[in-house]
């Protein structure tokens, strides 16, 4: 998953594309860059590292104009540990074009292929946004074949790319001397909206709190399969290019991945997490009965909203009882060291009056590998609990996911293959409750019934392009980035700074 944001405006946007990507630090830690505009000529600084690491004054300094893009970065294809690989992406014909991108092509093996054969385009890095951007540039050199660039050319190519390119993305691009485009996969996998400020400025971003932490109004969404191309004025130009566009939205988005304060796709992440404890509330009385629960406590951070509406529909005292550490940085290998494993225990600390002597019901938003929710199950048993019983906002994590997020290969999915109570045994709960993919489609789809469905891959093995088979998610997981960094041996969610920290 990535975060992606581009302006348009009339002043210089360089901290304007550097406030908002703190707004989307949460979708991507690894790297981060901005590429502005003026006259004519780009200029970019991007680096492995946070937003507040990678920009210095001297590198703010150094990006003016009064058009840009921006990107964070977690990566789930290609080199993790490049600096080639952060974005923004370059080419220089036709007119220079550069682009970032939030996603996950399922093609783009064969379209590197068919890209040197045919097209005659070098791709130097093993980034499929770097394929990406090179199907779009040679689209657009053919729709323009040295004419003035319109409106309709820029269309014109995203339909081709369209045609081309399979998988997830959300993309934005700026086409030099001439504007900002971005576009969404026919699905509408991953997210992306405009907004507007007081001056006319024109912002895209990834998610809605960036635009509305910055000063402009929401305006909408774009559609899946639509392009909207701003020009340097200011003007805004829209198509849908595809031949048969469906919202089918990533759920996880909804169950982990956005902020709470964001709407995507006119679905506010709050309120769908708040619906998922209610329908969870459902499953617990099936399973635990209320008066064998003392109190419900939330793994933090994005579990909260649905312990909440869990407790309060149980009518169980709804406590805190975890304290997240977020300042846990890299652990250092010093020479004659062997690489040390980050306990848990360093990133979360209980607060043992809360668990001594109760029956103790965590909730978390997901459970994904299982070491984590093990390590935590046995701090609540550290601290006294007499019973501890885990409830998943979420479904099962049974399938990987091929759409972007870094969602481990099967045999590391807990829940691959195996039943709830063998899934109780290995993390050591006293009961399990998980959330049915049913009632978690239900409980988010009824807060926008224009929506086709959802891509819900991880939860229920259906891949929503239709393109995908066992040897693909083979394929796609030999491609995938290895987390682990020689220097850095933590990749749990919890070491991450969350959509609340953010």
């Amino acid at each position: 998953m990535c975060g992606i944001v581009g302006v348009v405006s009339g002043a210089p946007v360089n901290q304007l594309i550097y406030d908002a990507l703190l707004l989307l630090q949460h979708r991507g830690q690894d790297a981060a860059g901005i590429v502005t505009q003026q006259e004519r000529k780009f200029f970019m600084h991007k680096a492995k590292g946070m937003v507040r690491d990678v920009f210095r004054t001297r590198n703010m300094r150094a990006l003016p104009g009064s058009a840009g893009l921006g990107q964070v970065r977690y990566p789930t294809a290609g080199n993790a540990y490049s600096e080639e690989e952060a974005q923004p992406f370059y080419v220089n014909a036709p007119f220079g074009i550069v682009l970032v991108h939030n996603g996950n092509l399922t093609n783009a093996q064969a379209l590197k292929a068919e890209l040197f054969t045919t097209d005659h385009r070098h791709i130097n890095t093993e980034s499929d946004s770097e394929v990406l951007l090179n199907v779009f540039a040679h689209e657009l050199e053919k729709s323009t074949r040295g004419v003035p660039l319109q409106p309709e050319d820029v269309f014109t190519a995203v339909k081709n790319v369209h045609r081309r390119v399979r998988g997830s993305y959300a993309v934005i691009a700026m086409i030099a001397g001439h504007g900002v485009l971005a576009f969404r996969d026919p699905f509408g996998i991953r997210p992306l909206s405009m907004g507007r400020s007081s001056d006319g400025a024109v912002m895209l971003a990834s998610e809605t709190v960036a635009l509305e932490g910055t000063g402009h109004v929401f305006e909408r969404h774009v559609a899946p399969g639509e392009a909207v191309f701003v020009d340097l004025q200011g003007k805004v130009h829209s198509q849908q290019c595809a031949d048969s566009p469906k919202l089918n939205p990533c759920i996880f988005e909804y169950v982990y991945l956005a902020r709470p304060d964001s709407v995507l796709d006119g679905i506010s992440v709050y309120q769908a997490r708040l619906n998922l404890g209610e329908a969870l509330a459902k499953r617990v009385v099936s399973t635990v009965p209320p008066n064998e629960i003392d109190v419900i406590i939330p793994i933090p951070e994005s579990s909260r909203p649905s312990a909440t509406q869990l407790a309060h529909l149980l009518g169980i005292p709804y406590r805190e009882g975890f304290v997240k550490n977020r300042y846990v940085g890299r652990t250092f290998i010093m020479p004659g060291q062997g690489v040390r494993k980050k306990s848990v225990r360093q990133k979360l600390n209980v607060i043992a009056s809360e668990f001594k002597g109760r029956n103790v019901m965590l909730v978390d938003d997901s459970i994904v590998r299982g070491t984590t929710s093990r390590e935590i199950v046995q701090m609540a048993r550290d601290a006294g609990a007499k019973k501890v019983y885990l409830a998943s906002a979420a479904p099962p994590v049974r399938y990987p996911n091929v759409y972007g997020i870094d969602m481990p290969t099967s045999s590391e999915l807990v829940a691959h293959g195996r039943t709830i109570d063998e899934i109780r045994e290995i993390i050591g709960c006293d009961a399990l409750i998980y959330q049915d993919v049913d009632g978690m489609k239900r409980a988010i789809g009824s807060l926008n019934p224009k929506l086709d469905g959802f891509d819900a891959s991880c939860f229920d093995g259906v891949y929503v392009t239709g393109d995908i088979n066992a040897g693909d998610i083979e394929r796609i997981n030999e491609a995938r980035v290895g987390q682990q960094d020689p220097q850095e041996d933590d990749t749990s969610r919890l070491a991450l700074p969350n959509a609340q920290d953010a």
